[in-house]
C-alpha cells in the first residue's frame, strides 16, 4: 500500500496550483497527484471556441508538462474515500493512505438530471461548450432563424456567466450573418436576475434591452423533447400569474400544467447539471443535506474540512458561497498551501482567509468584455490597480485583450507553475 504526506486528488487547475506552490515553500514535502487524465484543458477559452474564435487545439496541452518536478504523479482515479482511516481507494493502483489530504478533484457533468438531455445531445440543433464547444461553432454558423435558446440547470455548475457568456456573442454573430432579424434570442435562468452583483446586473441589463434580448428569469428548466425540439421549464416564482402576464408572444411560449412553460427551439445551448464526483458524494467528507448537499464540508474561510482537520478542499468540489472559477482557485489556493503547511507543523490551521474571492470575464461581444469580480455575498471586488486605468464594470475593448490573450499566457506560465 503506498503512503503520501501530501495526497492531492485533482490534476486539474486546484491540484496542480497547489502541488506547485507547495514545492515551492518546501522541496523536503512527500507530494502525490492523484489524476486520470492525459489532458489537461484551459476551459476559459471554450467560450471562445464555441464562438468560432479561438482553436480548441490552443485550450489542450499534456497534464505531464505541468505535474510539478518533485511529484509523484498517480494516473489513477479515485474510487472511494474513507477519511476515517485516512484511506483512498483507486480503480487500478490499491489503496493509498495519506497524513494529509487536498480534495481538488472539480466536478462531473451529469447530463442525466435532466430528463432528455442525453438525447438531445446527440442531435444537430442542441449543444453545450461545457461538453463540446466546437459543436456548439457548427451550430451557430448553420442557425438559419427561429428560437436561440440559452438556458442553465438549478444546480451549481462551474462559471456561472458562461452560459450568457455565449448567448451574448452568438447574438453578435447572427447580426454578422444576416439572420437576426428573424430570430429570437431567449436567456432563460432559473435565477431571480442576470447577474448577483448589482454594479455588474445594471450593464447586462442595458446589454438585454439595447440588444433585443428575451429575459426570462425564475425558468428552470426541467425536460427536453428533442424529436419536437422543445424544452419544458419550471416558473420557480410563487406567483405563477405574473408569469402568465410575462409571455412573449413571438416566441410561442405556451404555459402548460400547474407551474411550467413550454418553448420550441431551433437551437438550444445550455450547462448541463453538475455535481461532486460520486467518491465526493458517497463519502462523509461531503454535506449530507441542504443547499450544498454532495459538496465538500469545509470552513469558508480556511478552507480546512469542518470535520476532519487534515483535510483541505478548494475548488469546483468545495462548499463555497462563490463562483466557481479559475479564478477563485487562484486566490484560494495560497491561503490552503499556508493553512495546510501550519497545520503540518503545528496540528491546527494557520489564519489565512479566503474572502470569496472569484471573478467572470463576461464576455459580451467578439471584442467587448465585462470583468466581474466579487467575494462573499455578493459584494463587488474590483482589481485595485485594474480599476484606476479602466471602469471593469462597463464594457471594454482593453478587458477582451486580457480575456483572450494574456489570462491563458498568465495561466500556462504562471499560476500552474505556482507563480500566481
Amino acid at each position: 500500500m503506498s503512503h503520501y504526506q501530501i495526497l492531492i486528488i485533482g490534476g486539474g487547475t486546484a491540484g496542480i496550483t497547489v502541488a506547485a506552490q507547495l514545492r515551492r515553500k518546501d522541496k523536503n514535502l512527500q507530494i502525490a497527484i492523484l489524476e486520470p487524465s492525459e489532458k489537461h484543458y484551459y476551459q476559459p477559452a471554450w467560450t471562445l471556441v464555441g464562438a468560432g474564435t479561438y482553436k480548441f487545439s490552443d485550450t489542450e496541452r499534456s497534464e505531464e508538462k505541468y505535474i510539478p518536478k518533485g511529484v509523484n504523479w498517480i494516473k489513477d482515479k479515485a474510487t472511494e474515500l474513507i477519511p476515517e482511516s485516512n484511506t483512498v481507494k483507486t480503480k487500478n493502483s490499491g489503496s493509498i493512505t495519506y497524513d494529509h489530504l487536498v480534495l481538488a478533484p472539480g466536478l462531473i457533468m451529469a447530463p442525466e438530471l435532466l430528463p432528455g438531455l442525453t438525447e438531445a445531445l446527440k442531435t444537430d440543433t442542441v449543444c453545450s461548450n461545457y461538453i463540446d464547444p466546437e459543436k456548439t461553432w457548427k451550430i451557430l454558423q448553420n442557425f438559419k432563424g427561429g428560437n436561440a435558446v440559452f438556458t442553465q440547470p438549478t444546480t451549481p455548475i462551474k462559471c456561472g456567466g458562461a452560459p450568457q457568456k455565449i448567448m451574448y456573442m452568438s447574438e453578435e454573430y447572427f447580426r454578422k450573418s444576416g439572420v437576426r432579424d428573424k430570430t429570437n434570442v431567449v436567456f432563460a435562468t432559473p435565477g431571480t436576475v442576470i447577474f448577483g452583483v448589482p454594479e455588474f446586473a445594471k450593464t447586462l441589463n442595458k446589454i438585454i434591452i439595447d440588444r433585443d434580448i428575451v429575459l426570462k428569469t425564475f425558468y428552470a428548466p426541467v425536460k427536453i423533447d428533442s424529436k419536437k425540439q422543445e424544452i419544458t421549464f419550471k416558473y420557480t416564482h410563487e406567483n405563477f400569474a405574473q408569469c402568465a402576464e410575462t409571455l412573449v408572444d413571438k416566441v410561442g411560449e405556451q404555459l402548460t400544467g400547474d407551474s411550467e412553460i413550454v418553448i420550441k427551439y431551433d437551437m438550444l445551448h445550455l450547462a448541463p447539471p453538475q455535481q461532486a464526483p460520486d467518491f465526493v458524494r458517497n463519502s462523509t467528507v461531503s454535506l449530507k443535506e441542504g443547499p450544498n448537499k454532495g459538496w465538500v464540508d469545509v470552513d469558508i474561510n480556511t478552507l480546512q474540512h469542518l470535520r476532519f482537520p487534515n483535510i483541505f478542499s478548494l475548488g469546483d468540489v468545495a462548499a463555497l458561497p462563490t463562483a466557481k472559477t479559475g479564478a477563485a482557485i487562484r486566490k484560494q489556493a495560497p491561503v490552503l498551501v499556508g493553512n495546510l503547511l501550519h497545520f503540518i507543523k503545528n496540528q491546527k490551521s494557520g489564519d489565512l482567509k479566503y474572502e470569496g474571492y472569484s471573478s467572470c470575464p463576461l464576455v459580451t461581444g467578439y471584442s467587448k468584455m465585462v470583468l466581474a469580480e466579487f467575494k462573499y455575498n455578493n459584494v463587488r471586488d474590483s482589481d485595485p490597480l485594474i480599476s484606476t486605468f479602466v471602469d471593469t464594470s462597463k464594457e471594454q475593448y482593453s478587458m477582451w485583450l486580457l480575456k483572450k490573450y494574456v489570462l491563458p499566457k498568465m495561466y500556462w506560465d504562471m499560476m500552474l507553475r505556482g507563480r500566481a
